[in-house]
């Protein structure tokens, strides 16, 4: 996903319409809110399957989002394969796994763990790609980590990863044996 400015500046080098500017900074917005709303939700409903509660609102807002955000991030124009489009690839496979469990199988059986693990991978897909748009975006956090490959880029990465094994490992031992209500 590129800022305005270096959308702008790309766009200037390819020499392409002022009209194509437009829809592409309004696809990155549409595409920002779609992610930000996904993990809001996505938080909900990981908190939903831990405490047992059903979220049937929350995790449709969930997945939707989710799934339009992989989606939309593919309209991008990008002419090689990036990690981007291999998160984007894999989120999509997990996200029809979750809605699979959720909705086709009614989470019975070891379909609630699949729904509980998928949902908590296809999360931490979306906040994997949001500490590294962080990275690039934002001018403090650019300063620490130029690059993406310095040692404190790659730590946080490993916190929030580590933060996500633990949550889907308490969402799956939860679910196990729970009745379908979960989120």
């Amino acid at each position: 996903m590129f800022s305005p400015r270096e959308t702008v500046t790309l766009f200037h080098k390819k020499g392409i319409a002022k009209e194509n500017l437009m829809i592409l900074t309004a696809l990155t917005l549409f595409h920002v809110v779609l992610s930000l709303v996904g993990i809001g939700a996505g938080f909900v409903v990981v908190y939903g399957l831990i405490a047992s509660k059903g979220f049937d609102g929350w995790t449709k807002l969930f997945l939707t989002t989710t799934i339009a955000t992989s989606l939309t991030g593919f309209l991008f124009p990008i002419h090689q394969f990036t990690p981007g489009i291999a998160i984007g690839i894999l989120s999509l496979v997990v996200l029809t796994a979750a809605r699979l469990a959720r909705y086709r199988f009614d989470l019975a059986g070891g379909w609630r763990r699949t729904y509980a693990v998928t949902s908590v991978i296809a999360l931490y897909f979306n906040v994997f790609v949001l500490v590294a748009q962080l990275f690039r975006k934002v001018p403090a956090l650019k300063a620490i980590a130029p690059t993406g490959s310095e040692a404190t880029f790659q730590m946080v990465q490993l916190a929030v990863l580590l933060i996500f094994a633990y949550l889907g490992t308490r969402a799956a031992i939860k679910v196990h044996g729970e009745p379908s209500r979960t989120a």
